[in-house]
């Protein structure tokens, strides 16, 4: 029987191991499907206070694995695959193993959709991006490809012009999923350059290990072409790692666990932190903040409905 239990060790499930372990309520988490969360596979961060040269993500993600541990916190690889939240004890099933706990943290993060390409995914952090927030100051002065039709796109495009010379819009479709109002906002960017219908073939670089070009083909002509860039921001959307919750926890109509007064769930006893429950903020910083409510919310339900 544990205390409290975390599911996914990003920056919100390491922060809630850190608060949860010095509350001495010796935490068990569950690292993920992605151990380490999206900072796993980032390379420079520059935007968490306290690294004022920067860190890499995955020793970022390192540093507070330890500290997590240096107070008491367990660690466990695997994926949850059902839980029973009817009553406490809740129940979790990871595999072959099987937990219980009087407290959960969800905290399994979101995961951002990708092309499918090999080239892509082996240079995510090396010019593929899917965060403009995190990565855009990186192309001060460059071209940039960003690739997606729908808001998201619009968004990070429209944000991405601060820093690139000029911003080309892929999408596959003449047509998009994105509100008017985005598009326009997009469209009246002089800096921003709209390619339809076309679709990324392969990206370039993978010798080098950065991106240097785009191959992309016409969707009506099988025209192709390469478009030289060393920053690519795929921007089709995130799903949320919220599978075994569907039915049990309320959310919205995007699959994200909808919360209440910080981090509290539709179950009481069960709360969510990070990404997980988070579709407009999705940094790093912010992440680990909810870590620190829900941690301390647990302890205060804890202490109210089993004091020691």
């Amino acid at each position: 029987m544990h205390n409290v239990v975390i599911i996914g060790s990003g920056c919100a499930g390491l922060t809630a191991a850190i608060y949860a372990g010095r509350a001495n309520l010796n935490p068990l988490v569950l690292d993920g499907h992605e151990p380490g969360g999206q900072l796993s596979i980032t390379t420079l961060v520059e935007n968490f206070p306290g690294f004022p040269d920067g860190i890499q993500g995955p020793e970022l993600i390192d540093h507070m694995r330890k500290q997590a541990q240096r107070f008491g916190a367990e660690f466990r690889s695997g994926a949850i695959s059902g839980v029973d939240l009817s009553k406490r004890p809740f129940k979790l099933s990871a595999g072959n193993e099987s937990y219980e706990c009087q407290t959960l943290i969800i905290a399994s993060g979101a995961s951002a959709r990708l092309l499918g390409i090999e080239s892509e995914r082996a240079l995510i952090g090396r010019g593929v991006s899917t965060c403009a927030t995190c990565d855009g100051y990186f192309f001060r002065g460059k071209d940039i490809v960003v690739i997606g039709g729908g808001d998201t796109a619009m968004e990070e495009a429209t944000f991405l012009t601060r820093f690139a010379s000029k911003v080309i819009l892929l999408h596959r479709r003449n047509d998009f999923r994105a509100s008017k109002i985005m598009l326009e906002r997009a469209r009246s960017n002089p800096k921003i350059q709209f390619m339809t219908p076309y679709v990324v073939e392969e990206v370039h670089g993978l010798g080098k290990g950065a991106a240097e070009a785009v191959q992309i083909r016409n969707v009506d002509t099988g025209e192709m072409k390469v478009i030289q860039t060393e920053g690519i921001f795929v921007a089709i959307g995130h799903d949320p790692n919220t599978g075994p919750f569907v039915g049990k926890l309320d959310m919205d109509a995007n699959g994200y666990l909808i919360t209440h007064d910080g981090p509290l769930t539709s179950v009481e006893g069960v709360f969510a932190a990070g990404d997980v429950q988070d579709h407009v903020y999705r940094q790093a910083v912010t992440a680990a903040g909810s870590g620190c409510m829900a941690a301390i919310e647990a302890e205060r339900f804890l202490e109210k409905h089993h004091p020691a």
